[in-house]
């Protein structure tokens, strides 16, 4: 017990020592205004130079990743099925399916998937 606890005190110092280092060697000590300016070949740039995000795309891609998670969770359900007990694995699988349901019932009432507006 006590080498466990002199191992996690030597990993804490070491991964402390290691931060330190780190932080020190990454920092950028000259700060300069051209330098962190875009370069339109040599001009001042005319406009911002970051483009606008559309946050509907950024909805869109999250919706679309968080059912294609939940899809890859459903496609073992049949092979866990033979080896488990029928009454457990309906029931895991119905409040499984109940809950992407009422999510997708949120989505949709909060007009998240109307493509067209």
């Amino acid at each position: 017990m006590l080498s466990l606890i002199y191992f996690f005190i030597i990993t804490f110092f070491f991964s402390s020592i290691l931060m330190l280092i780190t932080s020190f060697i990454s920092k950028k000590t000259i700060s300069d205004r051209e330098k962190t300016s875009p370069f339109e070949c040599g001009f001042d740039p005319k406009g911002t130079a970051r483009l606008p995000f559309s946050l509907r795309f950024f909805l869109i891609a999250l919706i679309f990743l968080i059912f294609d998670v939940e899809i890859t969770l459903l496609l073992p359900l049949p092979i866990i099925l033979s080896s488990s007990n029928i009454l457990s694995w309906s029931f895991t699988s119905i409040i499984f399916l109940f809950i992407l349901l009422l999510g997708l019932f949120h989505e949709w009432n909060q007009g998240a998937l109307d493509w067209a507006s």
